[in-house]
């Protein structure tokens, strides 16, 4: 549960409203909440408390993180059931938020459970203390909302008995947000459907005027008054700054060598999962107890990553946005961007997580100069794109019934994250409903809206420039984030490091860089083979299903690095997006160092090469420089077939396939050389660029096809 949520501690404020004996109530509620009695409101706190019990309203509340928005909702909660109503439904976005909420409620008294995804042998307790009225507190993800059981069996009993509905995070509702989430759109179809008179609260610490218009506008639904309550967002316990390092090796060194002087415990983010895995490793080489977490990070890792930051076991946690909303460790002493956020108003989420309770945090930002590349990924990822939205809705309109998420990947080109995020959205706009068994079209009419969608993109992009302008530091930083958002008390902070200079050591020592470089510079990267044939593929005319036999598979292979790596990752993005040219020195001991280091099962015998209409001169160079430094045979390039496909990148499992399908043919010397070589020849082969990992196995069955033993699929780059 969030800190600070009580002001001054003594005797119990006597307020002058109508409502003291409610306030009285209220206030003892808060005092066993906070283990202090005694305790009083906050300013807006009680407002909120009075508007939701005494005059079921809805309510919208934007205050700073740490003010104290659990408390509102755990305070009209226990007023609402005294009073008899149902249980209070909290929406909210993430697992660890959600730990923590059910942790404080238990603290004060109050029953809650949670349904989710990583409790699923819980349900059926669950659903019987619900029907036995023995919950106090129910918390759900917006995604529960739209899960075909919890939908038919819950869900209806929870609208028209629950006593109060809180949708934590509120930001997410507005695709203006930094942080949108298709599903929370959800929550207006479930505001339509509560009895009359049912109060509902919704908070965000992180949104601006546009935001907070559009959140309300859904709160509103059906005609409702919204009340909405703002205060303030200045975090005066936060010393921001920026260090502007031009390099990888400088940014890591900074972090090798600084790390241990910020104070207390906290949080490193970076913007990928890769550059989170990759700089936890290098801190911990470097002897600093850090440890990663990412939203590849096993669940069960993550809780105890979370427990140890909790009790200051680790000097930090090397996050994504995984960690972001709901964390909440009162005494978190310092959060490190290594590379910035999309937009001032993310970041300003991401930092809030520090100094909830301490009288100072420290805030670096470090920014990268391969940032804008990857707020434009994240700013388009959940945009639909018509011709796809359309192809989903006619295959779901003549299937007659329902399809499976793999399924529409053969009759939609759409890879499965956007098609997931894109059944999100038409489901939203009710072209298509989720049930057992899949989807449906619902047979309503959808409509790209453009010109919306236009906007958003828009914004995004005006949100990333201002992103740039809060680095350049032309004013006072923590102003600058408050009139971001809209926030009419910003002033200068005088502690930052433009209004009273840089608090931050700038310097790299040579050590700590050289270290980070030796990281950076190390080469190699597991490629796992595919194992299955993605389903369904008879609609696409290829015969292949289930597991993909032994006699056409792959071998668990090698690249030099992912795109995302902050080393070599860096390099190759630049060199793939060069003109073509044979492979320099520097590249070609890297991938000498990748096959030393190899731990294969049988040593391999030749070297073939994937043909290339972009970068030939680059592939051919690095096939022919390791054919002659292991002395393995060069059979050359594998031949295109004719008529085949063109193997455009990009588009899902099934799609990629497909294109790519019978493309490759040995010609007869491949053949014989492989026959002369070993009765079972293991063949390295040498490609680009891997990312769906199709064109590796379909070129490596051909492979097999052809007399290969075994063959250890090489690339100098993995996509993800």
């Amino acid at each position: 549960m969030e800190q600070g949520i009580v002001g001054a501690t003594g005797a119990p404020a006597q307020p002058s409203d109508p409502d003291q004996a409610l306030r009285a109530e209220a206030e003892a509620l808060l005092g066993r909440l906070v283990g202090a009695s005694g305790a009083s409101f906050r300013d807006g706190q009680w407002d909120a408390v009075r508007d939701l019990v005494a005059h079921r309203r809805r309510v919208l509340v934007v205050q700073r993180t740490g003010w104290g928005k659990s408390a509102v909702y755990f305070v009209a909660t226990g007023l609402l059931r005294a009073r008899g109503l149902g249980p209070t439904v909290i929406v909210s976005p993430l697992l660890a938020l959600m730990r923590d909420q059910v942790a404080a409620a238990e603290r004060a008294g109050i029953r809650a459970v949670t349904i989710n995804s990583s409790n699923a042998d819980e349900w059926g307790e669950v659903a019987k203390a619900l029907a036995e009225d023995a919950v106090d507190v129910l918390l759900v993800s917006p995604e529960r909302l739209n899960n075909p059981r919890f939908r038919e069996e819950q869900l209806p009993a929870l609208a028209s008995g629950a006593g109060l509905i809180v949708v934590d995070e509120a930001h997410c509702v507005s695709d203006w947000g930094h942080d949108f989430r298709p599903d929370y759109r959800r929550i207006r179809d479930l505001l339509d459907t509560l009895a009359t008179g049912t109060p509902v609260l919704a908070t965000t610490a992180t949104a601006n005027a546009r935001v907070v218009a559009d959140v309300a506008e859904q709160l509103g639904s059906g005609g409702a008054e919204v009340r909405t309550l703002r205060g303030s967002l200045a975090r005066d316990s936060l010393r921001l700054g920026v260090l502007r390092l031009p390099a990888s090796d400088q940014r890591l060194g900074w972090l090798i060598a600084h790390l241990t002087e910020l104070p207390g415990s906290g949080i490193v983010y970076a913007l990928t999962v890769s550059a989170a895995e990759d700089t936890a490793a290098l801190l911990r080489e470097a002897g600093h107890d850090v440890r990663a977490y990412t939203g590849r990070t096993d669940p069960a890792e993550r809780i105890e990553a979370e427990r140890a930051l909790l009790h200051n076991e680790v000097k930090a946690l090397v996050a994504t946005s995984a960690l972001g909303m709901g964390f909440d460790k009162p005494d978190l002493g310092f959060v490190v961007h290594l590379g910035a956020p999309p937009s001032p108003v993310a970041y300003y989420q991401q930092v809030g997580r520090a100094g909830r309770a301490t009288e100072r945090a420290d805030v670096l930002l470090l920014p990268g100069e391969q940032d804008k590349d990857i707020w434009h990924y994240f700013a388009t990822v959940s945009m639909p794109r018509p011709e796809q939205a359309e192809a989903v809705i006619a295959a779901l309109g003549e299937a007659g019934q329902p399809m499976s998420t793999a399924a529409l990947e053969t009759v939609a080109d759409v890879r499965r994250t956007r098609l997931e995020l894109l059944l999100k959205v038409l489901d939203v706009d009710g072209a298509v409903r989720r049930v057992r068994g899949g989807w449906e079209a619902t047979g309503q009419p959808w409509v790209y809206d453009a010109e919306r969608y236009a906007r958003v993109a828009a914004a995004r992009e005006h949100e990333a420039d201002l992103m740039l302008a809060y680095q350049r530091g032309d004013r006072c930083r923590m102003a600058f984030l408050q009139e971001v958002l809209d926030d009419p008390e910003a002033a200068d902070c005088g502690r930052c490091d433009v209004c009273a200079g840089a608090w931050y050591e700038s310097s790299v020592p040579d050590d700590a860089r050289a270290s980070a470089r030796v990281t950076l510079q190390r080469a190699g990267v597991p490629i796992e083979p595919r194992a299955q044939w993605p389903t369904g593929m008879d609609r696409l005319g290829i015969d292949a299903r289930g597991k993909i036999g032994e006699a056409d598979r792959v071998e668990p292979g090698r690249a030099v690095a992912r795109l995302t790596d902050l080393g070599w990752g860096q390099r190759l993005r630049e060199l793939l997006g060069s003109p073509d040219a044979p492979a320099d020195e520097a590249l070609l001991a890297a991938c000498v160092d990748v096959l030393r280091v190899w731990d294969w099962e049988r040593r391999p015998h030749a070297v073939a090469w994937l043909p290339s209409r972009t970068r030939s001169q680059l592939i051919q160079s690095v096939a022919g420089h390791l054919a002659s430094v292991g002395r393995l045979a060069d059979l050359g390039p594998l031949q295109v077939a004719p008529g085949g496909p063109d193997g455009e990148p990009g588009g899902n499992s099934a799609f990629r396939l497909a294109d790519v399908w019978g493309r490759w043919t040995a010609d007869d010397t491949m053949r014989a050389t492989l026959a002369e070589l070993d009765p079972e020849p293991v063949v390295l082969l040498v490609d680009d660029l891997i990312d769906s990992r199709w064109t590796i196995t379909v070129a490596g069955r051909a492979l097999r096809q052809t007399g290969a033993g075994q063959v250890l699929p090489f690339a100098l780059a993995v996509a993800g």
